[in-house]
């Protein structure tokens, strides 16, 4: 096993107990215990299985989320804003519109990522991606325009490690 696989094993273990100490909201030595041997086993089938890599494990991405969540939350609450004037507005001022836009993330997952991102801003849906770009429904040009501008496809290519 090459060393960086087995940081990626490490780290996939040490994330699935951390989840399951989160989730599990029991901190009684037994189930402590019984939380790392299942975490173990699941690393142990998953090692043996050969699908621990660079992607099922992106360690690369762990640090640079919490400024990214943060952006994303205002960008999500500002487009929640817009949308709600756009559908209180008698005139219903809506010019929907596909546009491909650029991903130049080099992993699937970063796409995953900026594709999801697009998604859970009101007012814009990833509707296909490809290998270097996505397409995108908007609700109007300009939340198309935003999206065209590349501002959240560059913090997604930060959050990769670029």
């Amino acid at each position: 096993m090459k060393f960086k696989t087995v940081t990626h094993t490490i780290g996939l273990g040490l994330a699935m107990y951390a989840l399951w100490l989160l989730l599990s909201g029991h901190y009684t030595p037994l189930l402590l215990a019984f939380g790392a041997a299942s975490c173990i086993l699941v690393v142990v089938i998953a090692a043996r299985l050969d699908v621990i890599d660079h992607e099922a494990v992106p360690l690369q991405l762990s640090f640079g989320w919490f400024g990214y969540i943060a952006w994303l939350g205002k960008e999500i609450t500002k487009s929640n804003w817009d949308v709600a004037m756009i559908v209180l507005d008698p005139k219903l001022p809506i010019s929907p519109t596909m546009v491909w836009v650029p991903a130049t993330q080099r992993t699937d997952v970063g796409k995953v990522i900026y594709a999801n991102s697009i998604t859970l801003t009101p007012g814009t849906v990833s509707v296909e991606i490809e290998s270097d770009r996505i397409l995108v429904h908007a609700i109007t040009r300009a939340a198309a325009e935003g999206l065209e501008s590349g501002n959240m496809d560059r913090r997604v290519d930060r959050i990769e490690g670029r």
